[in-house]
């Protein structure tokens, strides 16, 4: 799910790219997530106990998400791709981990190490050297879409720090759906803000195909999977999924639309991930074992299933390792 999870979102850098030929940015954003956002409240109705907040921590939470989290990284991000390709725009994003931590120290009042001051130092550096900043190319298109970006990222981790310290027990996924209603209602606004429209859209069946993948895949089904993964393996190690989407960003980039990242983008995007390396060691770590482990686990239950008797030749019908060969509900 984790490794799936990455491919859903890294590849949706590259569906904004090519989905932006044909919508304006911030109405192709809005109209993403007032269909996702419907969807996802539907299943919230449907599967968990509360489907609407009611406590003013909920309201407040659904209001800080929907505003940073959907509409002011969305739009930034949107408009930052219009200049900068989706596997640099996902290289610059991240770094959204990073900025967290940073956030969290300075909101939150919580203590700055040594350690986390070297971690933010790196990511920035990272997002520089994406950049390519020098004098000769400060106003360049390259860095005005990075600049974009990166302010995006900000939203989304001032989003999720602002969001900590207020208690509530909306479930997630309900949550999320109000925060994506939210959201889509201010990129309307900023849409229309800009001289947006729904009659400069052109419908192709590219078109079609990248709202839907942003919808449906990106949207929600990899929505659902993150709700489950954050009770499986919680949010610190969930941030690692940032860093396979750069790859998987960059891969579908080559393969669809033959775009190859620079030498100086890979060595950003080497620095982020060791500014998160250096904030999150322990993460890092624990993930790195949860993979061992379940490998090894994987690996003695084909030995068993393998060594296990025929089930003809049992009169149950049965192996007698039933209960403990199959995989694991994934």
């Amino acid at each position: 799910m984790f490794a799936l999870l990455a491919i859903f979102w890294g590849g949706s850098f590259v569906a904004i790219e090519v989905g932006l030929h044909y919508f304006p940015p911030l109405v192709f954003a809005g109209l993403r997530y007032a269909v996702a956002g419907a969807v996802i409240l539907a299943y919230a109705a449907l599967r968990t106990d509360r489907w609407r907040p009611r406590a003013r921590g909920e309201y407040l939470a659904v209001g800080v998400v929907g505003a940073l989290v959907i509409a002011g990284y969305h739009a930034l991000l949107y408009l930052g791709e219009r200049h900068v390709s989706g596997a640099i725009a996902a290289v610059v994003v991240s770094l959204s981990p990073v900025l967290t931590a940073g956030f969290a120290a300075v909101v939150l009042d919580e203590r700055l190490t040594l350690t986390k001051g070297v971690g933010f130092a790196l990511g920035i550096a990272g997002v520089a050297v994406v950049a390519g900043l020098n004098p000769a190319s400060a106003l360049s298109a390259n860095v005005l879409g990075v600049g974009l970006v990166f302010l995006g990222g900000v939203c989304f981790a001032l989003g999720a720090v602002l969001t900590r310290p207020l208690r509530h027990d909306l479930p997630a996924a309900s949550l999320q759906a109000w925060a994506m209603l939210g959201g889509a209602v201010l990129l309307f606004g900023g849409g229309a803000l800009r001289g947006e429209s729904l009659s400069a859209i052109r419908l192709t069946p590219t078109a079609l195909a990248s709202f839907a993948y942003l919808t449906l895949l990106s949207g929600v089904v990899a929505f659902l999977l993150y709700f489950r993964l954050l009770e499986q393996i919680g949010p610190t190690k969930l941030h690692l999924v940032g860093y396979l989407e750069p790859v998987v960003a960059t891969l579908v980039s080559w393969a669809l639309l033959g775009e190859l990242v620079s030498s100086s983008t890979l060595v950003g995007f080497a620095a982020i991930f060791a500014g998160f390396a250096v904030l999150h060691r322990g993460a890092i770590r624990s993930l790195a074992d949860s993979v061992r482990e379940s490998a090894f686990a994987d690996s003695v239950r084909s030995s068993v299933g393998r060594g296990a008797p025929d089930a003809a030749d049992s009169e149950s019908g049965e192996s007698a390792w039933s209960g403990s060969a199959g995989p694991a509900d994934d």
